[in-house]
């Protein structure tokens, strides 16, 4: 399948890799579908890229790559929203604010993106954990 961004341009992408997010997104209700395209060049972030809207795309990342130590504990609600059976299922993925002074690049550590990758469905969730911040710097 294709789809066209107004910012990434031609994008393809087959059936099985759009996410469904039942929720929608914090301050993206409307928006159920996206795909994640990895940023070759730019790696390790990657493009969180609705379906339903050209305009809305949103830069994401493994917290892991940059907080080795980023723990959370997902509830039972959120298992049994996203179905998830075992631990190997989940993607964890944070947002990532961009600027053009990269010490001032930040992700959310305290709002993960948390999908299933053998169903793709998806939720962001909010932590409680008062150590994880929503502009964690990530350099």
């Amino acid at each position: 399948m294709k789809f066209i961004s107004k910012v990434h341009g031609e994008m393809q992408y087959e059936e099985n890799n759009i996410i469904s997010f039942n929720k929608g997104i914090p301050g993206l209700d409307e928006l159920k579908k996206f795909i994640l395209l990895d940023l070759e060049e730019y790696e390790p972030f990657k493009l969180l890229q609705s379906l339903e809207d050209e305009e809305i795309s949103l830069i994401v990342t493994s917290p892991y790559e940059f907080f080795e130590e980023y723990e959370i504990k997902l509830s039972e609600e959120t298992i049994k929203n996203l179905e998830i059976k075992s631990p190997g299922q989940v993607m964890i993925l944070t947002t990532v604010t961009l600027n053009s002074d990269v010490k001032k690049i930040t992700t959310n550590l305290q709002g993960p993106i948390v999908i299933n990758t053998s169903t793709n469905f998806g939720e962001q969730i909010i932590l409680d954990n008062s150590k994880y911040k929503v502009k964690s710097p990530l350099l």
